[in-house]
C-alpha cells in the first residue's frame, strides 16, 4: 500500500511541476510580448519595479490559463450553431477576449492591452503554453500513457471495455489516384506510405499492399462512397441529376439529398452498413450506419439527436484553445498560400487555368486545414476508445486539385501533409487499448484538361439549347459549335438559313435541365414523365442528338431506344446497341477495359438522364473535358479518374485472388466487410461476389 500511495503522490508531484513550469513559462512569453509589442504593457502609468511587473504577468498568466481551461469549453459548445468557417476566424476575438478579462480581473490590475493586441498576445500564449505542456508529457512517459488513457476513457464514456481483437480504421484520401500516389511516394513526398510499402530509405519489409481498382461510371464521392459504405450505390447515375418524380435535382453534397440516398441504399442492401458494429464515421457524406458521427452530411439537417453528435465533432475538437488558435494561423496561413498561388498561376498565364477568386481561398482553407484537423482528432479519439471501425474522409487534395490540376506544386504540399497526418494517426494507434489495422483508400481519382467551355466558348447547356433550337447566349452564338449547331437545327427542321427563322420553341417549364458531373453531363426533358427514347427525342428535336454525338469535344452518348433497349451514339452516326458493345465497343474503345459494363449498368437505373453524355478522352495523355470550371476532374470516364487505390496490411487477407480485379464500389465493401470479420489468429475466406447488374 505505501508503494501505491508513493507512486500516487509521485504523479500528483508530477502534474504539479509540469503545471508550474507551463505557468512560468507562460509568465515568461507574457513579460516578452509586453517588451515587443507597444500596445501592451504590465505596469502602470506612472511606471512600476520590475517585481511589480512580474508579479503582473504572473497574475495574467495564471488568471489567462485559469479562463482558458473553465470558460472556453463552454464558449465553443454555445458556438456550435455557428458554421465551422466561421468558428475557426472567431477563435482569435474569442481568445483575446479572454486575456483581456484576465487581465481585469488580475488584484493588481495593472495590464492593459488594445483588442487587436490582445488577440496576438492570447494566440501566442495558447500555442506556448500548449508546446510546453506536450513537450513535458511526451517526455515523462507515464504521463503521456496516462494521459491518452483519459482521453480514450473519456470518449468511451459508459460503453463496455474494448476487446482484445485488432480494430480498422479507414482513411479515405479523396480524389487520390492510384498512379499519383505511386508518383507521390516515387518523389518522396509521402515517407509513411513508403515506408509501409517497403520502398523507404530505411529499408523496412512492406507492411502493406497497394491495389488499384476500377470506379463505377459516376467516378465521384457520392457514389463511391455511398457503395463503400453501404454496399449499395444502384440508382446513383452522376454527382447530380434531376428526378422527373419529384421534380427535384439531387445532389450527393447536399444534406437533403444525402440523407435521401442514404435511406435508398440501406433500403436496396437490406443492411445498416459498414460502420454498424461499434463504428465511427468521421467527415463523410454518409453515416455507414455508425453509433458515434461526425461532420456527417447525411444527418447535417437533423436539429437533434445524430446531428447533435455530428457537430460534437467541432466541439470535441476547438474545446482547447490552443487547438483551435493552431488551426485558426493555418486557416489564415492557407488562405494566404493559395491567393499567393493563383496570382503566380495568373502572371504566367499557366493553362490550363480556372477562376480560383471569390470565396475558394475560404473553401480550400476549409478543406485542407479545419477540416482535416477536426477529422484526424476526431480519429484520434476513436483509437484511443477503442472503438472496432473509424472511417474518415480527408478532403483536401480533391478539393485543391480540382482548381490547380491533380499533379503539380499546389497538390504536391497537401500530398506531404496527408502522410503526416497518416503517421500521427499510426503513432496514436501503438498507444490505443487494442491493435489497429490501418487501411488507406481513395474513391476516385482526378483526370486533368481544360473545360470543355475554355475548349469551345460555350457550356454543354449551351450547346444542348443550339441543339434543340433555342435561343443561346451572344458569346455561344458567334462560336463555331454554336453555329453549326444552329444550322443543324435549321437543316434538320428543312428551314431557311437566314437569321429570324421561327422554328420550334417548347415552353418554359418544358426546356431542357442540363447537369454537369465533372466530365458527365445529363440532360432531362421535365416535361415528359418517363426516360425518353432516341425515337421521342430525334421527332422533338431532329438535330439535338447529331450535334452532341458529333461535337468534337465530346465521347459519346447513352440512350434509350425502343427497338434496343439502349444504344450508344458516337461520331459519323454511330449507333451501337447495349448488348453488343463486347464485339464491337465503337467510341467507347478510347475508354479502356469496363466501359462497357459501367455504362450498361448505369443504363438500367429509374433516374438515368434522357441523354447522358461523356466528354471526349484522349488516352495518349489521359486527357478529359470538364463540363463544369474543373481543371482537375472525376464523375464520368476517362483516365485517372477512374483508378483509385487500396492501400491494405498484409496481415489482412488479398482484397482478390491472383489476377483478379477489384471494380466498382461494391465490391470494396465487401472487401472491407469480409475484412471486419478476420483476427489475427485465423483468416476468413472471402465471399463469392455477388453479379453486378447487367
Amino acid at each position: 500500500m505505501r508503494g501505491v500511495g508513493g507512486g500516487r503522490w509521485r504523479r500528483v508531484a508530477s502534474q504539479i511541476g509540469r503545471s508550474v513550469a507551463v505557468w512560468v513559462v507562460s509568465t515568461l512569453t507574457m513579460l516578452l510580448l509586453a517588451g515587443i509589442l507597444p500596445d501592451f504593457r504590465l505596469r502602470s502609468a506612472d511606471g512600476d519595479s520590475a517585481t511589480d511587473i512580474a508579479v503582473t504577468a504572473a497574475f495574467g498568466a495564471g488568471a489567462f490559463g485559469l479562463l482558458s481551461a473553465l470558460v472556453w469549453p463552454l464558449l465553443v459548445r454555445l458556438l456550435l450553431l455557428v458554421p465551422a468557417l466561421v468558428l475557426g476566424l472567431l477563435v482569435f476575438f474569442l481568445n483575446g477576449a479572454l486575456l483581456w478579462l484576465a487581465l481585469h480581473v488580475t488584484p493588481v490590475e495593472r495590464g492593459t492591452a488594445a483588442p487587436e493586441t490582445a488577440v496576438v498576445v492570447a494566440a501566442v500564449m495558447s500555442a506556448v503554453a500548449s508546446a510546453t505542456g506536450a513537450a513535458l508529457a511526451v517526455r515523462d512517459d507515464d504521463a503521456y500513457r496516462r494521459r491518452l488513457y483519459r482521453l480514450a476513457d473519456r470518449r468511451r464514456g459508459s460503453a463496455p471495455p474494448c476487446p482484445a481483437t485488432p480494430g480498422t480504421v479507414f482513411l479515405q484520401l479523396d480524389g487520390v489516384g492510384h498512379d499519383v500516389l505511386l508518383a507521390a511516394v516515387d518523389k518522396g513526398l509521402m515517407p509513411t506510405v513508403a515506408r509501409w510499402l517497403g520502398t523507404g530509405t530505411g529499408g523496412d519489409h512492406p507492411s502493406h499492399r497497394l491495389t488499384p481498382w476500377r470506379t463505377d461510371w459516376s467516378s465521384q464521392t457520392g457514389a463511391s462512397q455511398l457503395g463503400i459504405l453501404h454496399g449499395s450505390n444502384h440508382d446513383v447515375p452522376a454527382f447530380r441529376w434531376y428526378e422527373k418524380a419529384r421534380r427535384e435535382v439531387m445532389v450527393c453534397n447536399r444534406p437533403t439529398s444525402a440523407a435521401e440516398l442514404q435511406a435508398r441504399a440501406i433500403e436496396y442492401s437490406g443492411h445498416a452498413g459498414l460502420l454498424a458494429t461499434d463504428g465511427a464515421s468521421r467527415g463523410n457524406l454518409f453515416s455507414g450506419g455508425a453509433d458515434e458521427q461526425a461532420l456527417v452530411l447525411s444527418i447535417a439537417t437533423r436539429r437533434r439527436g445524430p446531428a447533435a453528435r455530428s457537430r460534437a465533432g467541432y466541439f470535441a475538437y476547438f474545446s482547447d484553445p490552443a487547438n483551435a488558435v493552431r488551426t485558426a494561423l493555418s486557416f489564415v496561413a492557407e488562405v494566404g498560400r493559395e491567393i499567393g498561388q493563383s496570382t503566380r498561376a495568373r502572371f504566367r498565364e499557366q493553362r490550363p487555368r480556372v477562376s480560383r477568386g471569390g470565396l475558394y481561398p475560404f473553401v480550400r482553407a476549409f478543406a485542407t486545414v479545419v477540416e482535416r484537423d477536426v477529422v484526424v482528432a476526431a480519429v484520434t479519439g476513436d483509437l484511443l476508445a477503442g472503438r472496432t471501425a473509424v472511417y474518415a474522409d480527408l478532403v483536401a487534395y480533391d478539393e485543391v486539385a480540382h482548381h490547380s490540376g491533380p499533379v503539380g506544386r499546389d497538390t504536391d504540399k497537401v500530398l506531404q501533409r496527408l502522410d503526416r497526418a497518416l503517421a500521427l494517426i499510426e503513432n496514436v494507434a501503438e498507444h490505443a487499448p487494442r491493435p489497429y489495422r490501418i487501411v488507406v483508400l481513395s474513391d476516385h481519382g482526378q483526370s486533368p484538361g481544360e473545360t470543355f467551355r475554355s475548349r469551345y466558348g460555350l457550356t454543354l447547356g449551351d450547346l444542348v439549347r443550339a441543339g434543340c433550337g433555342l435561343p443561346v447566349p451572344r458569346r455561344a452564338q458567334r462560336t463555331h459549335s454554336g453555329a453549326e449547331a444552329r444550322a443543324a437545327v435549321r437543316a434538320a427542321l428543312r428551314r431557311p438559313v437566314e437569321e429570324g427563322t421561327e422554328h420550334y420553341r417548347p415552353s418554359r417549364g418544358s426546356e431542357p435541365v442540363v447537369l454537369a458531373s465533372g466530365n458527365l453531363g445529363l440532360v432531362s426533358f421535365p416535361d415528359v414523365p418517363h426516360r425518353m427514347t432516341k425515337e421521342e427525342i430525334d421527332a422533338r428535336h431532329p438535330a439535338l442528338l447529331a450535334t452532341l454525338a458529333n461535337h468534337p469535344g465530346i465521347g459519346f452518348l447513352l440512350v434509350r431506344s425502343e427497338r434496343h433497349g439502349g444504344v450508344v451514339l458516337g461520331a459519323y452516326g454511330a449507333e451501337i446497341p447495349l448488348d453488343e458493345l463486347d464485339d464491337d465497343p465503337g467510341p467507347l474503345a478510347a475508354f479502356g477495359p469496363g466501359a462497357a459494363d459501367v455504362v450498361r449498368r448505369t443504363h438500367t437505373f429509374p433516374h438515368t438522364a434522357d441523354i447522358m453524355v461523356n466528354s471526349f478522352h484522349d488516352p495518349a495523355d489521359g486527357e478529359v473535358l470538364a463540363f463544369e470550371e474543373q481543371i482537375g476532374s472525376h464523375g464520368g470516364l476517362g483516365g485517372a479518374q477512374s483508378r483509385p487505390f487500396l492501400l491494405s496490411p498484409l496481415a489482412l487477407s488479398a482484397p482478390v485472388h491472383d489476377g483478379g480485379d477489384l471494380i466498382g464500389a461494391e465490391q470494396i465493401h465487401r472487401v472491407l466487410r469480409r475484412w471486419l470479420t478476420e483476427s489475427d489468429e485465423a483468416e476468413v475466406p472471402a465471399e463469392p461476389d455477388r453479379e453486378r447488374a447487367a
